[in-house]
């Protein structure tokens, strides 16, 4: 069916205003989007390794458990155990340090070991806040927000991006059919632009279409929540607040290691400032406190120790892979160990794996509505819409396609205002326009300078990580961010025009070129391993780029 000449230019102005005004953001989001990909390396080459003994064995574990808790006995109440030896290299036990307080200072974790002569030792350390901060960057679109307004304004720009991709599927598709593999690179500015841009904005369709459906479920996840526990109400009322944190932390994250709006696999929780029940208690077989109850005629049975509780899984689950054990006490009995993981033949709720919920003492499932494989079909839908945003399914390749199609999409918003840029430049000077309008110069401006700022902001937060207190706290690392941004964007401001554009994209170059060699520097382990050789590998692949725009542009657009 042939549209209206008039429906089509309509809903090419709808796409051309709504992209002009999501654009940006969704720069900032995509191209953060692609970094927090190789999160969990950079998380671990960012944070300041430990200066614990080696890791005890986990036969060894409760022996570990019992001292750790002899002397602090504010960990009872939420504690984690590293099941891979990856994990238990930073701490094959480990809680919460801040006693549960709200504060402003990094967050500390307590980690302890056994020396070889069996004495306890336990060191603090404070995770680096880098990738945890690009994670809250892509999520709030680059907004310096409080989390809940930020929130609802990303929701807000992934409704224009649905309209924007919708009406330029209507308004572009018939042409492209004729046009498609014709990239007229050669000719005006203009054609170059709308050649690219039309040329990624279709074949990565889909993926924009996935990921501007499920950003607004992500920034309304709270009224979706309630719906969906009034729906599926959860089977066990005493796992509220293991199925309620990993759920929102499968919303909001990808990060190893604890903290507001980080992936499902558990740090240190917010518990370990609760009292420690000071109730009376015994001593189990596994060594680890079972406190008795007041109301309770008989005392509980022990913890199940770690050994026990991966025996029980791999039994129950064949093909899930264990990585932390976090130990929960809830009080009544209803005591919980979430063991978190993964299993590569199905996709995941979380960006990294996903999780069942036991009981601590019995071992009897108590949950299994976030396990890879095991889930009930309403619960396997909603996973599914998770995984296509996160890319937890299909091991590394997927999430290497990730990694390319949020740069392409980065650059799809990037080509998307340069062409209105350039087009508005054409209307105006044919209508006699000498110079160019207010309007014009600060959308050029803007899209020049937020679009390197986020990129070099992104690339001097990993450079400073070596140099930075902690590896970075997050107010440091905040700063080191915005400071670039907003000089790359005054700067387009003050230099506009061609030189301008040259000058931002060879800085923005510079500082990219510099993340390899701070990884060489610093973090030479992290090169040996296939995500670190990733991460210089595409931060060298992004500074050639740069470098090749700066080149490129040689005359006026």
């Amino acid at each position: 069916m042939k549209l209206r000449a008039d429906f089509v230019q309509l809903y090419r102005d709808v796409h051309s205003w709504v992209g002009i005004i999501a654009g940006l953001f969704l720069f900032v989001a995509f191209y953060a989007g692609a970094v927090t990909m190789f999160e969990e390396p950079l998380q671990s080459w960012a944070s300041t390794p430990v200066a614990l003994p080696p890791p005890v064995s986990l036969e060894r574990t409760p022996e570990l458990l019992q001292k750790a808790l002899a002397a602090h006995p504010e960990a009872r109440t939420d504690y984690t155990i590293a099941v891979t030896p990856e994990d238990a290299q930073r701490g094959r036990l480990t809680w919460d340090g801040s006693g549960g307080q709200v504060h402003h200072a990094p967050t500390q974790v307590m980690a302890a070991g056994l020396d070889a002569e069996g004495n306890l030792v336990v060191v603090p350390k404070t995770p680096s806040d880098a990738a945890r901060f690009v994670d809250v960057l892509h999520q709030q679109v680059g907004l310096p927000l409080p989390h809940t307004p930020a929130m609802i304004l990303m929701g807000i720009v992934a409704l224009l991006y649905a309209i924007a991709l919708v009406s330029g599927v209507i308004a572009y598709l018939p042409a492209l059919v004729k046009t498609l593999f014709a990239v007229r690179l050669g000719q005006s500015v203009r054609k170059r632009w709308l050649d690219l841009h039309n040329l990624l904005g279709l074949f990565s369709l889909p993926f924009h279409l996935v990921m501007a459906i499920s950003s607004v479920v992500f920034a309304f996840h709270g009224q979706i929540f309630a719906l969906e526990h009034l729906l599926f109400p959860a089977p066990v009322a005493g796992q509220h607040g293991g199925m309620q944190g990993g759920m929102q932390g499968g919303i909001q994250g990808g990060i190893h290691g604890g903290g507001p709006g980080l992936g499902p696999r558990p740090g240190p929780g917010p518990g370990g400032g609760r009292d420690a029940q000071s109730a009376a208690s015994v001593t189990s077989a596994a060594g680890v406190s079972a406190p008795v109850v007041p109301g309770l005629p008989h005392v509980l049975p022990p913890v199940l120790a770690p050994t026990d509780i991966l025996a029980l899984v791999t039994r129950q689950a064949p093909g899930f892979v264990p990585e932390v054990l976090n130990y929960m006490q809830l009080g009544h009995g209803k005591d919980v160990v979430r063991v978190f993981g993964y299993d590569a033949r199905y996709p995941t709720r979380g960006p990294t794996g996903g999780f069942m919920v036991l009981n601590s003492r019995t071992g009897a499932v108590q949950s299994g509505e976030y396990m890879p494989g095991h889930q009930p079909a309403k619960f396997a839908i909603l996973t599914s819409f998770f995984a296509l945003h996160f890319g937890s399914f299909g091991g590394t390749p997927v999430r290497w396609g990730y990694v390319v199609l949020g740069l392409a999409g980065a650059f799809l918003f990037y080509t998307g205002n340069q062409l209105w840029i350039v087009s508005r430049r054409r209307r105006e000077r044919q209508s006699g326009d000498v110079v160019e309008t207010r309007g014009t110069r600060l959308l050029a401006a803007l899209t020049t300078g937020c679009t390197t700022g986020c990129v070099a902001g992104i690339s001097a937060v990993f450079c400073a990580v070596p140099v930075l207190p902690f590896g970075g706290t997050y107010g440091a690392v905040s700063a080191v961010y915005y400071s670039v941004f907003c000089l790359f964007v005054g700067a387009a401001f003050c230099l506009p025009g061609q030189r301008g554009i040259r000058l931002l994209l060879g800085a923005a170059g510079v500082v990219t070129a510099c993340v390899p060699l701070m990884l060489c520097l610093y973090g030479a382990h992290l090169l040996r391993t296939p995500e670190g050789l990733g991460v210089a590998g595409m931060a060298a692949l992004l500074s050639a780029f740069l470098f090749a725009g700066a080149v490129k542009h040689t005359r006026e657009i």
